[in-house]
């Protein structure tokens, strides 16, 4: 009890701290060069607003600053995301909205996850009794879910927004129409995607002008999906889920268009009118756990999020972090990212269909059983087996280990407060970069291929899977937006993308501000390590090129290169009642913090 109570005291003084403490040879600057019109710390007050994307920014921002609270400006900045980075969110996707009413002092959640079809049955992704190939499962029919994004949106306005969804479409519905400037992320991504895009007539109209990726610096509109939000404004989620909007979802996925001499074979999906009309975002209860005097919030099943970074800082609960050497530090977070994976890829799956002990996986006692594995001069082995969070057992393990599946790893993220002091973590998706690759015809957006995240087989037959298809089924996400409070009120909140990298990433960043007493802008910009219970632990440059990697080699850990891990978001409460917004100062292009009165950049 006497280091959580220290780090609690510690927590406020590193709210103001102002210096930049360094973690491991090689780490960015957070203050490195933001591309133009970014900025990636901003401080002030009346509220804040953190996105990957400046346009999607001041969207919530000029939402904020017209009276609009916390909820009404995520929307909107989300709905702006829709415009300026289609290849990871949209109306065409789904997400998780985690919200702290300040009024209340109490978190809630929105699960807003896409649905398989209620044809849909473990066989989903087999042909010929065999698994699709990823590439093939993807860029079809079949992987696509019922969205859920409109639906998240209407859910939290109807509950807790003070604006119509006419209103906060507002401005993303001006971006569209008028246009936003292409980056260079954004033409890279282009043009990774470039071939399937063109095999789509409604894709290449919207995203291939003239045939090519567009150009750096030009300008690209959307008056397409300017018109569909004008269309959800003035007839509500209703057009998606039981009118004309939905009819075109449905006939894109159930008769894919092709360009004419198109050899791609892309397999049609089974969603139907049925399941537009039969989707709920679902309000559930937080998942909490108490970490060095403070409780930390987050996203619970179907997303894995919450569980696993909350039984992570479980695991690490016992260990003083803030004393450890760099490589210890390093050692024993990334064997409780082991551990915790392990348990997730047992446990965790769509609760309307699985049995998850959510309560036992969140004990501190699981978590003590479990830590006891970790040693400080040896490694666990992986895939290493789940333990039994229904009958915690020292050491013990539960069944056969099971490697972690894949997941897509583009998505976005974004957080937000207000002047009342109530914050939104909310993170949005449709999965791969570019989802299925499939635009509805006329509409602007792209169709997600969110049902990948399901396992096309069991990893091992002999091993129960949580995440097989099923009929209306949620896909396992790792979806991990988290709040953080201090005595009932908001201390920090964020998020990030990646796949299943956004567990680890926030994992990283709250032990990187908490115990390690990094500024949040710089634990959001230091180099990251991704161990997800596989046979390798995945390092940035910054660390994979530093004498780190050499000492935790020495311990028996193995490394593989990842040129980039996430791209975070938040924002930050300090003692004198201003708010830091924090994003990524360049992975993914960098992102963009702002607040509603500036009152100077750190």
């Amino acid at each position: 009890m006497h280091l959580r109570r220290v780090t609690a005291r510690k927590f406020t003084c590193l709210a103001v701290a102002a210096t930049v403490v360094s973690v491991g040879a090689g780490a960015p600057s957070p203050h490195a060069a933001a591309p133009p019109g970014k900025a990636p710390v901003a401080v002030g007050y009346g509220g804040a607003v953190s996105s990957v994307d400046a346009d999607a920014s001041a969207a919530g921002i000029d939402v904020l600053r017209k009276g609009g609270n916390a909820v009404d400006a995520a929307v909107a900045t989300a709905a702006a995301l829709g415009v300026t980075e289609p290849y990871s969110a949209g109306i065409g996707g789904g997400g998780f909205f985690v919200y702290y009413d300040a009024a209340s002092h109490r978190v809630h959640t929105i699960d807003g996850r896409e649905t398989a079809p209620h044809s849909a049955d473990s066989s989903l992704f087999l042909e010929n009794g065999k698994p699709l190939a990823f590439a093939d499962a993807v860029t079809s029919g079949l992987s696509v879910g019922t969205p859920g994004t409109a639906a998240t949106w209407d859910s939290a306005l109807d509950a807790w927004g003070s604006k119509s969804l006419k209103t906060v479409l507002k401005p993303a519905e001006r971006i569209a129409r008028h246009g936003f400037t292409v980056d260079s992320t954004f033409r890279s991504q282009t043009e990774a995607n470039q071939a399937r895009f063109a095999d789509f007539p409604a894709t290449a109209q919207l995203f291939l002008p003239g045939g090519q990726p567009p150009a750096v610096g030009s300008t690209l509109k959307n008056p397409d999906l300017a018109r569909t939000y004008e269309e959800l404004g003035r007839r509500g989620i209703d057009d998606l889920y039981r009118g004309d909007l939905g009819r075109d979802i449905v006939r894109t996925v159930r008769k894919p268009d092709l360009a004419p001499g198109s050899t791609r074979n892309v397999r049609p999906g089974d969603l139907t009118a049925g399941d537009l009309r039969a989707y709920r975002a679902l309000y559930r209860e937080p998942t909490k756990v108490a970490y060095r005097g403070l409780d930390v919030y987050g996203m619970p099943p179907s997303s894995s999020g919450g569980t696993t970074v909350g039984e992570a800082l479980n695991i690490l609960e016992r260990t003083d972090l803030s004393k450890a050497s760099e490589a210890q530090y390093l050692h024993h977070y990334i064997e409780a990212s082991r551990i915790a994976f392990a348990d997730r890829g047992r446990w965790v799956g769509d609760p309307a269909f699985e049995s998850v002990p959510t309560e036992g996986l969140l004990s501190q006692r699981f978590a003590d059983a479990r830590a006891c594995l970790i040693k400080d001069d040896a490694v666990l082995t992986s895939p290493l087996a789940p333990g039994d969070p229904r009958h915690p057992a020292d050491c013990a393990s539960a069944g056969r280990a099971a490697p972690t599946t894949y997941e897509g790893e583009n998505t976005t993220h974004l957080t937000v407060a207000d002047k009342w002091g109530n914050v939104v973590a909310y993170t949005l998706t449709i999965e791969q970069t570019g989802g299925s690759g499939m635009a509805v015809p006329g509409r602007g957006f792209l169709l997600n291929n969110e049902l990948t995240d399901f396992s096309f087989a069991p990893a091992d037959p002999a091993v129960h899977d949580p995440n097989l298809p099923g009929p209306g089924k949620r896909p396992r996400s790792s979806i991990s937006p988290t709040i953080v409070l201090m005595d009932g009120r908001p201390a920090l909140a964020l998020g990030s993308p990646g796949g299943a990298t956004i567990i680890t990433t926030v994992l990283q960043t709250l032990i990187g501000h908490l115990d390690r007493g990094l500024p949040l802008e710089d634990a959001i910009a230091a180099p990251r390590a991704s161990q997800r219970n596989a046979a390798t632990t995945e390092l940035e440059p910054a660390l994979y090129n530093s004498p780190l990697r050499g000492q935790l080699e020495a311990l028996g850990h193995a490394f593989t290169l990842n040129p980039e891990i996430g791209a975070a978001t938040g924002v930050q409460r300090l003692p004198d009642g201003r708010w830091l917004a924090a994003a990524e100062p360049v992975r993914r292009g960098g992102g963009s913090a702002m607040v509603v009165h500036p009152v100077g950049q750190r």
